[in-house]
This record gives C-alpha cells, sequence and structure tokens, in this order.
C-alpha cells in the first residue's frame, strides 16, 4: 500500500536514477556554469560522438532536468531549474566530508597497525 509520500521518493528515485551518470552530472555542472549550449558544442566539449550526447540529453530532457530552446536553426540545452547544480554541489560536500572521515580512519588504523618486519611472517 502507497503512503501519500511515496509518489515524491518515487518522483526523487527516478531522478536519481537519471542522473546517476558521471557524464550527465558533469553535463549538468557545465549547463550550470556556462548556460545554454547546442549538442554540437557539447560533443566537442566531451569528445563524444553526437548521438551518444543526444541520448544523454533525452534522457535528461525526459526527466524534466533539460529543455531544448530554438533559436532560428539553433537549439540548445539548458537547465531547467538552476538549482539542480546546487543539489549535485551539496551531494558532492556530502562525499568529499565522507572521504575525509574515511581517511581519519585510515590513518587512525595505519598507525595503530602492527608493522611486520619480515614479509614471509606477514603471512603466517
Amino acid at each position: 500500500m502507497l503512503r501519500p509520500a511515496d509518489g515524491m521518493y518515487i518522483l526523487q528515485a527516478s531522478i536519481l536514477k537519471t542522473i546517476a551518470s558521471p557524464r550527465r552530472l558533469e553535463m549538468i555542472h557545465l549547463l550550470g556554469e556556462t548556460g545554454p549550449m547546442e549538442v554540437r558544442r557539447l560533443a566537442e566539449h566531451f569528445d563524444m560522438p553526437q548521438p551518444t550526447v543526444s541520448q544523454h540529453l533525452a534522457a535528461l530532457r525526459s526527466a524534466g532536468l533539460v529543455e531544448a530552446v530554438r533559436t532560428g536553426r539553433e537549439v540548445r540545452y539548458q537547465l531547467v531549474d538552476p538549482d539542480l547544480v546546487a543539489a549535485c554541489d551539496l551531494m558532492r560536500q556530502v562525499l568529499i566530508r565522507r572521504m575525509a572521515r574515511m581517511g581519519d580512519m585510515a590513518a587512525a588504523y595505519s598507525s595503530q597497525a602492527p608493522t611486520p618486519r619480515d614479509p614471509v611472517e606477514a603471512l603466517r
């Protein structure tokens, strides 16, 4: 049985699944920094074939994260909501703090672990 909040979680999970691609995250950040761009320029920036870039943009567009804006014969893609970059940056900060904690744990462990003098002795 679905609870009232489930709909929002389902929608959020769908969007997170769409941006769970390193290349799509990078596209989001680039569009947030530079503003609207054509597929050709995105393909050049990422050194990827245009059809591949178009597939990524189609997924982002389907999720409602980017939109195509036509100016004459030119089509540019832009973020629908600039706060998307802020949300991604927030997650990046969470990851940086997590990596720092893991680094602190690794450093604490390595300073406490005995260091064997003989590699053969370490295997015993």
